[in-house]
């Protein structure tokens, strides 16, 4: 085999984050939208962190370091253009990078690529469409030139990108067909981009399978096994490494290992055991590239334990390094900067840095023995001692009330009886209209909202400029004529983040951002300890709203499934106990605006879908204790009162059972990126409650036509009756412009009032 020469190495990371550590990518991108910047500008910023970023991973001891995970939006984004599968409908766009914004976003007439939530993160990846006449053909440019790059640097870089498998089980079959019967297309131009990176001095590539933890059908692992043979058979290329995570690889291990692939790195986070290595002889022979840092939450990593499991599988593998569990790009970079946080808090923390040197620390340890590292040991012990015996980890308080907590507290009536009830306290218009919450986040609310934390205004003085915000929008809502309204969430720096600054056993950070899709960025908040409500928290605000109107307008929360998937949570007690707490805290919301005389109550669950887990198997339970925290969440109300939930982003076939379990009186969901896919998912269950499927496409500043809008409410009337079908957006408008929300809110309108 000619294998470009490679050494194993010891100590890295599976992934970057790119959005830049105070955020640089993200200006820079949105200067270029709106032609502040050129694409050269724009490129030199982009290479100016990319150039930082690996010199710095470099000095931190990584002695292999990823590069490749940069990205301007998104990386399947990358591998459709690296394998020539952009949409056509984008090909007629010259510029390269405008190209690329266009199927990332949408342009004038150009509809973009559906966009849905990678794996069970956060994040959002634009899903590549496969036609039958896609034509694959290998563009490596972007590979190559950030390869170069690393090297001229003098960094020992490893190029990433996502393998062929994953790409297709991920991507979109247009017109019916299976993309992942397309793999055989795709192994000549992996093979090709192999040859070329070790042309360009690459001796290790990373491909990316995640899809490998999934449940795989047999074919499917024949298919791993097929297609890792035949990358790996003799020729110029460099040693590959596959990585697998977010959670085991099951049989796709022994697949993988069967192959001459070099390397193969594993999740030892979320379930993957030493028993399952040892019971894979052919891994004797690989290097094992063990994941025991965990790159999705900011915990500080039990050194004494990772080192157990590292031991352990010393004599099992070919050789062993230390690694991430999956890409950094789901933590925040630093904590260098978070220096108002509580000091205990701090210490039992580790964000993008602080594990890249936990990853250091642990290959010292392997390599020099733990005397090289005891500081480092004796340290992290301390912090994690200081975390167990933290009083505010047990509220005895909250936790009797819950045990106290029969089954009468997660049942309203029966939907039917309820509709009624509701429908003549509302007296609602057939197709009612409405917005999923959240309007533009001006300037002048940023300035407010940064001039109240900076000291310069008093509380007062920002309430009034709330206030008059929401004036603002509900004047808009009138004149537009919209049906009921929404306060349009001034106040809100983000929908968790908001509730997370007003609930006990919270901490939020003033510079954790993480990336959730293009230049969306969003600051989780860190659920430490036990939840409890001290106070209501949108009350004043949302009756605020509704005494400038006789129209109902909704009360607007985050639900505590979600509030979990976009905070980074504790990992000391089951998810569905802290599920538990978060609901009661909101339940006592609802109640409490529903004594202030508010009519409709919206609880949002947009990341149901996100948490469900990847193997089937322990799929039931989480959709048992997710669908109760909901049910508990809104279920303090009276029948009258109206509870609406809101999803997207995700692929929902899967959970519809549970949507229906949560019971809401009307449920709204993104639909027009997926061109109403969902309406029959929901028909084909049986759903016999309200429902809003989305009808534009908030994610992109297209402004959809009143026609467009008119023959996506007739396909949906197809499946839905008039008396439960409403009329939304796909979600929030906080990150789109007035101008724009304004004209695609009164196409909307327009668009019910003539299919009504």
């Amino acid at each position: 085999m000619t294998v470009t020469s490679h050494n194993p190495f010891t100590a890295t990371v599976l992934g970057l984050p790119r959005i830049g550590p105070r955020r640089e990518l993200k200006r820079a991108i949105e200067n270029y939208w709106v032609g502040r910047i050129d694409g050269d500008e724009l490129r030199v910023v982009a290479e100016a962190l990319r150039a930082d970023q690996l010199t710095a991973l470099q000095a931190a001891g990584l002695d292999s370091v990823p590069v490749g995970t940069f990205s301007y939006y998104d990386q399947m984004l990358d591998t459709a253009v690296l394998l020539g599968a952009l949409p056509p409908r984008v090909a007629g766009i010259e510029d390269p990078l405008d190209r690329y914004f266009a199927a990332a976003r949408g342009a004038e007439s150009i509809e973009p690529l559906e966009m849905t939530k990678w794996f069970d993160t956060n994040y959002h990846y634009l899903v590549p469409e496969i036609a039958a006449d896609t034509e694959f053909a290998l563009h490596p440019e972007k590979p190559l030139g950030e390869l170069r790059e690393a090297l001229a640097l003098g960094v020992p870089a490893r190029p990433v990108v996502i393998g062929p498998l994953t790409f297709l089980k991920l991507a979109k079959g247009v017109d019916g067909s299976d993309p992942l019967s397309r793999s055989s297309e795709l192994v000549p131009l992996y093979r090709d981009l192999l040859r070329q990176l070790a042309d360009a001095g690459a001796t290790w590539v990373q491909l990316d399978e995640p899809a490998l933890v999934t449940d795989l059908t047999d074919d499917e692992i024949a298919l791993v096994r097929e297609t890792y043979a035949q990358l790996s058979q003799p020729s110029e290329r460099p040693a590959i490494l596959v990585a697998t995570y977010f959670g085991r690889p099951g049989a796709a291990l022994g697949a993988l290992a069967a192959t001459d692939i070099e390397g193969i790195a594993v999740d030892f986070t979320r379930g993957t055991t030493v028993s399952d290595i040892a019971g894979v002889p052919a891994l004797s022979g690989k290097l094992l590239v063990a994941g025991v840092v965990n790159g999705r939450n900011v915990w500080r990593t039990d050194l004494d334990q990772a080192l157990g499991t590292l031991g352990t599988l010393l004599g099992s593998t070919g050789g062993l390094a230390v690694s991430t569990s999956s890409s950094l790009l789901h933590v925040p970079y630093s904590l260098a900067a978070e220096t108002e946080l509580d000091p205990a808090l701090r210490s039992w923390l580790a964000f993008g840095a602080e594990k890249v040197t936990e990853v250091r620390t642990l290959a010292t340890a392997l390599r020099e023995g733990t005397e090289a590292v005891a500081d480092e040991l004796t340290t992290a012990r301390a912090a994690l001692a200081s975390r167990r015996t933290d009083a505010r980890l047990h509220n005895e308080t909250v936790r009797a009330r819950l045990s106290a907590l029969g089954p009468d507290a997660i049942r309203r009536a029966p939907a039917a009886q309820r509709r009624a009830l509701q429908q003549e306290r509302l007296q609602l218009p057939p197709l009612p209209t409405t917005t999923i919450g959240s309007y533009p986040q001006t300037p002048a609310i940023r300035k407010a909202r940064a001039a109240f934390r900076n000291g310069e205004i008093t509380a007062e003085q920002y309430r009034e400029r709330m206030r008059g915000e929401i004036a603002d929008v509900v004047a808009l809502q009138e004149k537009l004529g919209l049906d009921v309204l929404v306060h349009g969430e001034p106040e809100r720096n983000d929908m968790v983040q908001y509730f997370a600054e007003q609930l006990d056993g919270f901490a939020a950070t003033a510079h954790g951002w993480v990336q959730s899709y293009g230049t969306r960025c969003v600051r989780p908040p860190i659920l430490f300890g036990d939840v409890v409500r001290p106070e209501p928290m949108t009350v004043e605000w949302i009756t605020y709203a509704q005494s400038l109107t006789d129209k109902p307008v909704k009360g607007m929360l985050t639900g505590p499934v979600t509030i979990l998937a976009w905070s980074f949570v504790r990992d000391d007690q089951p998810l569905a106990d802290t599920a538990r707490q978060v609901a009661l805290a909101i339940r006592d919301e609802t109640v409490d605006l529903q004594s202030a005389g508010i009519r409709i109550v919206q609880v949002d669950e947009p990341a149901l879908r996100e948490l469900l887990p990847l193997r089937a198997e322990a799929q039931p339970d989480y959709l048992d204790w997710s669908v109760t925290a909901f049910r508990l969440a809104t279920s303090g109300v009276s029948d009258a009162t109206q509870i609406h939930t809101h999803l997207c982003y995700s692929e929902f076939g899967e959970v519809i059972d549970a949507i229906a379990g949560l019971d809401a009186d009307v449920t709204s969901i993104e639909a027009a990126r997926s061109r109403m896919e969902v309406v029959d998912d929901l028909n084909a269950a049986g759903f016999d409650l309200g429902v809003g499927p989305g009808v534009y496409d908030i994610h992109s500043p297209r402004v959809p036509s009143v026609e467009e809008i008119t023959t996506s409410l007739r396909a949906a009337l197809e499946a839905i009756p008039a008396n439960r079908l409403w009329v939304n957006p796909d979600c929030g408008l906080k990150t789109r412009g007035p101008a724009e929300v304004e004209s695609a809110l009164r196409n909307m309108v327009e668009a019910a009032r003539a299919v009504r």
